[in-house]
């Protein structure tokens, strides 16, 4: 499978969240070819400020291969990860992380700061940005237009 494949499978977990009200973002986590991971946001339904889809796709590879560390593995998420998932991607070592659209305003992979060039850091994992970007952000921007609709005809 490529790139653009898992990213697909990272796009229909996104559209999940949205269908439960939440940010349509996804992600799965894949080694050795096979999704081991998947994940997308769940903050709101969940209470909970680190249920971010990087955040639910590692921690159900982690699950699944009975270990924190997923050493090898390869991350692939709609959206640029944000400091806090960049800080969960560096601790459970993943070799790769692929995003789909940037996030100017919290993305730290290169859009407001780049944590994963940070020399200080322990742990570097390649970055891909920019797969199917354009059919990722249309999801969030469509999203986004819905909701500022449905706030002023309230």
């Amino acid at each position: 499978m490529t790139d653009e494949d898992y990213m697909r499978a990272a796009l229909e977990q996104a559209h999940l969240a949205g269908r439960c009200g939440e940010v349509p973002v996804g992600a799965v986590v894949v080694c050795d070819g096979q999704i081991v991971g998947r994940g997308f946001n769940q903050p709101i339904g969940r209470h909970d400020p680190t249920a971010h889809a990087e955040v639910m796709a590692l921690r159900d590879a982690g699950q699944r291969l009975g270990n924190y560390r997923l050493p090898g593995c390869e991350l692939y998420v709609t959206l640029e990860p944000c400091a806090m998932c960049s800080g969960a991607i560096m601790h459970a070592r993943l070799s790769r992380v692929v995003f789909g659209a940037r996030d100017p305003k919290t993305g730290v992979a290169g859009s407001v700061i780049d944590l994963f060039q940070e020399k200080r850091l322990n742990h570097h994992a390649t970055i891909v940005g920019g797969v199917l970007a354009e059919e990722c952000g249309a999801l969030l921007s469509g999203f986004f237009a819905a909701r500022r609709k449905k706030a002023l005809s309230v």
